[in-house]
C-alpha cells in the first residue's frame, strides 16, 4: 500500500458499495470498523423472460441517484462523510457492471476519495464469513448466474468444483417459465419451484450429471421441460423431483469438497441458498462429516451493495485504491484469478 494513504481512514471511515452486476443495483454502507449502516436494493425486474442485460442497466441509471441518497439518508451520512466508494468489478452482465461501475467513479472523482474494484463471488463469501462468523468454510455459492464450490487455500480462493454450463438459479428460473409460471407478489420463481415440489409426492428418474467435481444443469432441465410438455406428470412432482436431483449433484460435490480440504464449516450463499430442501440436505452430509453449516442470512445472501463495502474495505486495507486505468470492467473475473491478502498467512488444510 502506498505511504501517501490517509493512515487514518484505515481506521475510522466510511465504505459506500455500489453492485450492479446483474438484476440488482444495490448500495451499501459499512464503517470501517465493520458497522453495517444501510443496505437499499432496487431490483429490475423484466415483463417476461429472463435478465435483458441492456434495459436492466437502463434501470440502474435511472435508479443510481435515488439509492445512493437513500443509502445515505439510511446511514446518517453526507457524502462528504465517506472514506472510499467500492463497486463490483465483474464478473457479471457487461451493460449493468458498466452502469454501477461509472456511477463509482463519478461519484470517487466528485469527492476526490479512493475508489476499489471488488469481485462479486468474493464480496458473497466475504460479507457470509462476517456476519455468519465463520473463519474458514468451503463455500457453496448458489445464484442465478453462478454455481460454485469454492474454499481457500494457497493464498487465494480456489475453485473445487463449478458448474459447466448453466447455474442452478437460471436452471430453477427457466423451468418456472418454461411451465407458465410468472413472478407475482415478489415471490421468486425459485421460491414458487419450492412451493410446488413440497407438494410432490412422486420421484420422476432426471438426468443426473456430475463430471470429476464439476456438475451440468442443462440436461435436466431439457428433460423435465420436455417431460412436463409431453404430459402425464403433475407439476409438483416434476418440481420435486427436479429439487432432489440437482441438490443432490450440489450436495455430492460439496461433499467431497469438505472430505478433500478436511475444513470443518460449510457456508451456504447466494439467492438458491434461502431454499428450505438444499439447506436440508447439507445439513444431514455437514453433520455426517462432523462439520458445521452455516446460511448466509437472505439479506446478505442476496446481491447487495454491503457484500461490496465490506470487501472493498478489506481490499484497500492491503492493495490501496484503483487507478482509473484499473477500474475497467471484468465480466469474466473468476473468484481463483484473485489475490487474497487479507487472509494471507492464514492455516489452509488444503494448501
Amino acid at each position: 500500500m502506498s505511504s501517501s494513504l490517509d493512515a487514518r481512514r484505515l481506521k475510522e471511515g466510511y465504505c459506500l458499495g455500489i453492485e450492479s452486476t446483474a438484476d440488482d443495483f444495490a448500495v451499501g454502507i459499512v464503517s470501517f470498523d465493520g458497522e453495517i449502516l444501510a443496505n437499499v436494493i432496487s431490483a429490475y425486474s423484466p415483463e417476461k423472460g429472463g435478465i435483458h442485460p441492456r434495459e436492466a442497466a437502463r434501470h440502474h441509471a435511472n435508479v443510481a441517484a435515488k439509492v445512493i441518497g437513500e443509502a445515505l439518508e439510511r446511514a446518517g451520512l453526507k457524502a462528504k462523510d465517506l472514506s472510499i466508494v467500492a463497486f463490483a468489478q465483474g464478473p457479471g452482465l457487461g451493460p449493468c457492471l458498466r452502469t454501477g461501475a461509472t456511477a463509482a467513479r463519478a461519484l470517487a472523482s466528485y469527492l476526490k476519495i479512493p475508489l476499489v474494484g471488488v469481485n462479486h463471488c468474493i464480496a458473497h463469501i466475504e460479507i457470509g464469513r462476517k456476519v455468519c462468523k465463520v473463519s474458514d468454510p468451503v463455500t457453496l455459492y448458489v445464484s442465478g448466474g453462478n454455481t460454485i464450490v469454492t474454499a481457500f487455500a494457497g493464498d487465494r480462493y480456489r475453485v473445487f468444483g463449478e458448474t459447466l454450463d448453466i447455474a442452478i438459479g437460471n436452471c430453477l428460473d427457466t423451468f418456472a417459465r418454461e411451465v407458465g409460471l410468472t413472478q407475482k407478489g415478489g415471490v421468486p420463481l425459485g421460491a414458487m419451484i419450492e412451493n410446488l415440489a413440497k407438494k410432490g409426492k412422486r420421484f420422476i428418474p432426471l438426468p443426473y450429471t456430475v463430471k470429476g467435481m464439476d456438475l451440468s444443469f442443462s440436461g435436466l432441465l431439457t428433460r423435465a421441460t420436455q417431460l412436463f410438455k409431453d404430459g402425464g406428470y403433475r407439476l409438483e412432482d416434476l418440481c420435486f423431483s427436479l429439487q432432489e436431483v440437482a441438490f443432490s449433484m450440489l450436495t455430492e460435490v460439496t461433499e467431497r469438497a469438505v472430505a478433500h480440504t478436511e475444513k470443518r464449516e460449510v457456508l451456504l450463499t447466494g439467492g438458491v441458498a434461502a431454499n428450505r430442501r438444499l439447506q436440508d440436505m447439507l445439513r444431514v452430509m455437514t453433520e455426517e462429516r462432523g462439520a458445521e453449516m452455516y446460511v448466509v442470512p437472505k439479506q446478505y445472501a442476496l446481491d447487495n451493495g454491503v457484500m461490496i463495502a465490506w470487501t472493498g474495505i478489506l481490499r484497500y486495507r492491503y492493495k490501496g485504491a484503483l487507478s482509473l486505468s484499473e477500474s475497467g470492467i471484468r465480466p469474466k473475473w473468476r473468484v481463483d484469478e484473485v489475490d487474497v491478502p487479507w487472509r494471507r498467512g492464514e492455516r489452509s488444510d488444503a494448501s
